[in-house]
């Protein structure tokens, strides 16, 4: 049999071609072998952050400066007001004897003298229920009170400064309802005496009140009382708010025995030492509403 003459030969593979550096593999037409290809885009968006962030910086840097110089918060007057408690002495607020010129009945001339000073509390023994109730909203921070006999020691006086929580707009709202409603000559609200044992003023308790005043301060955050009676223990029913018991002409005798001018003249005069101590203008100036 004839055979057919052998296939030619195949042709050598052509050689490798040489493999990109493994950083060219992710370049782009036109960069330079070996790096990394940035979008114009991209670059100008880290340009941006690296402003905006020297600009935070800069600005975090520049407010701690001003923060570090700028000078203390000064508290108001009604702010500094609610300290008084603890930093004025007892003897400011209630000195050991207080002269009252004509302040008794007839424009009599009286001197009272300080028989007990309570250490300052809280206010869950200080007030009838009603009383309580009613002063609720504007928080008891703390209560001062002390007692005083007058010069024959047949009288007795209970003086207190309650010092509220509240802000300005609170004790505003205060004032407003017991200017409106007459809470301060309701027989049914009133401060209860302090009274010692072993001084005094011992015996001296709910029954035995006969006059009362109280004021609520729309400038400063305090409730200025006073409550009044006979150092012999005896009782009365019906006390009468010493607003009534100093009127001219009244006759009663609560008017008479000066019970009422009593209880009036300390809580101005202890009023008074408050808002000397606090800073403030004279009482007898409206205080703001």
């Amino acid at each position: 049999l004839a055979t057919e003459p052998p296939l030619p030969p195949l042709a050598p593979p052509p050689p490798p071609l040489p493999l990109p550096a493994p950083g060219d593999l992710l370049a782009s037409p036109g960069t330079v072998p070996g790096r990394l290809a940035v979008p114009r885009r991209s670059r100008v968006s880290a340009a941006v952050c690296l402003v905006l962030g020297l600009g935070l910086v800069g600005g975090a840097v520049a407010g701690g400066v001003l923060a570090e110089g700028a000078e203390p918060a000064v508290p108001t007057r009604y702010e500094a007001a609610a300290g008084l408690w603890h930093s004025v002495p007892v003897d400011t607020l209630f000195p050991p004897v207080v002269h009252g010129e004509g302040a008794g009945p007839g424009g009599a001339d009286r001197t009272w003298t300080r028989v007990a000073v309570a250490p300052d509390s809280g206010c869950a023994h200080a007030f009838d229920p009603l009383l309580r109730q009613a002063l609720a909203p504007v928080g008891c921070l703390r209560l001062l009170r002390a007692t005083y006999t007058d010069a024959t020691r047949s009288h007795l006086t209970t003086v207190g400064l309650l010092f509220t929580r509240t802000d300005p707009a609170g004790m505003t709202a205060l004032r407003s309802r017991f200017r409106t409603e007459h809470l301060d000559a309701r027989t049914d609200l009133l401060p209860l005496p302090y009274g010692p044992k072993g001084t005094p003023a011992e015996g001296f308790g709910a029954p035995q009140r006969v006059s009362w005043s109280l004021a609520v301060r729309a400038d400063l955050p305090v409730v200025v009382w006073a409550v009044s009676g006979f150092a012999d223990g005896r009782s009365f029913t019906t006390p009468v708010p010493a607003a009534r018991a100093t009127r001219e002409g009244e006759e009663s005798t609560v008017a008479l025995s000066g019970l009422g001018h009593d209880a009036a003249a300390l809580a101005a005069r202890t009023d008074r030492a408050l808002t000397k101590a606090a800073g403030a203008v004279h009482p007898t100036e409206e205080p703001p509403r």
